[in-house]
């Protein structure tokens, strides 16, 4: 299952930006969603147990969600965007993994 852009009223792009650290095994990671009529976006995944409130984005004045995270580099993430309870995957992700559990398609973070 991929995102469906239309189902959730997203406007624009998702996109992912790395900044890889040169003094340390970290990969500044800032996600990126618009969905300006959401109240809640948060990335859940293998990095943060699945846990929304460890990875909330915070909204900006143009409607879009944002945050950034430190993720350690030379390993890959299954991960989805929670945006207002309803799961979905980044369109541009590194690639896309099944994941049993969940019975869907996980994106999926290369670092």
């Amino acid at each position: 299952m991929h995102c469906f852009v239309s189902e959730l009223k997203l406007f624009g792009t998702m996109a992912i930006k790395k900044q890889y650290l040169k003094s340390k095994p970290v990969c500044k990671v800032t996600f990126t969603v618009p969905a300006d009529e959401a109240k809640t976006v948060a990335v859940v995944g293998d990095f943060n147990k699945w846990n929304p409130k460890k990875s909330s984005l915070t909204k900006l004045k143009n409607g879009t969600f944002k945050g950034t995270f430190d993720l350690p580099v030379e390993n890959s993430y299954e991960f989805r965007y929670l945006i207002d309870g309803t799961y979905t995957n980044e369109a541009e992700a590194d690639r896309y993994q099944w994941n049993d559990y969940a019975g869907t398609e996980n994106a999926v973070l290369e670092l």
